[in-house]
């Protein structure tokens, strides 16, 4: 069994037991979320001092661009929290809904929480004026998820929910909505 396939099976056995260690990893879990993408913000900040580069963007037009693209993302964000709590459950994976959440923005997307921090941090990205951000640290943060998304949480996603999550897989896409209307 491959490390992805022990990490999959140990976050569906602990997603699908009643135990104590879902209310102490939840917390961890939007902590290292934030973290993360706090850490991603000072490493881009750093390495633009340490290269001496910036975008040549000056207030406000860093501003004028930059806050409708964080006020979308953290709308993304904030409304995908919403719905997994409506659901009984947390974005957290220790800590899921019991149910498979397939409404509202995940009508159109699987991953719409985040694709709202890739837009949040592009948007930071131009705020802060920092070229690292937008052409290193956002598309990294981006592999990451998807190697996380498909290695294990697509992995955990079919065993708990089987046809169900094999369906809605192909019926939606991961980040970007169609277009048009699948036939």
């Amino acid at each position: 069994m491959s490390l992805a396939d022990r990490w999959a099976e140990f976050i569906y056995r602990t997603a699908t037991t009643r135990n104590k260690l879902k209310i102490i990893i939840t917390p961890l879990g939007i902590i290292f979320w934030f973290g993360l993408a706090a850490l991603l913000v000072f490493a881009s900040l750093w390495l633009d001092r340490l290269w001496a580069i910036q975008l040549p963007l000056t207030p406000p037009t860093n501003i004028f661009i930059s806050a409708p693209l964080i006020a979308i993302g953290s709308l993304l964000a904030l409304w995908t929290v919403f719905l997994f709590f409506k659901a009984r459950g947390s974005p957290v994976p220790l800590n899921p809904p019991k149910k498979l959440v397939v409404g509202g923005l995940y009508t159109y997307v699987r991953n719409p929480m985040v694709l709202g921090w890739v837009i949040i941090l592009f948007g930071l990205g131009i705020l802060l004026k920092s070229i690292s951000l937008i052409f290193i640290f956002t598309p990294l943060f981006t592999l990451l998820n998807v190697i996380y998304l498909k290695t294990i949480e697509e992995r955990e996603m079919e065993k708990k929910f089987g046809k169900e999550y094999l369906k809605y897989k192909q019926r939606v896409p991961m980040f970007f909505p169609r277009l048009r209307k699948q036939k």
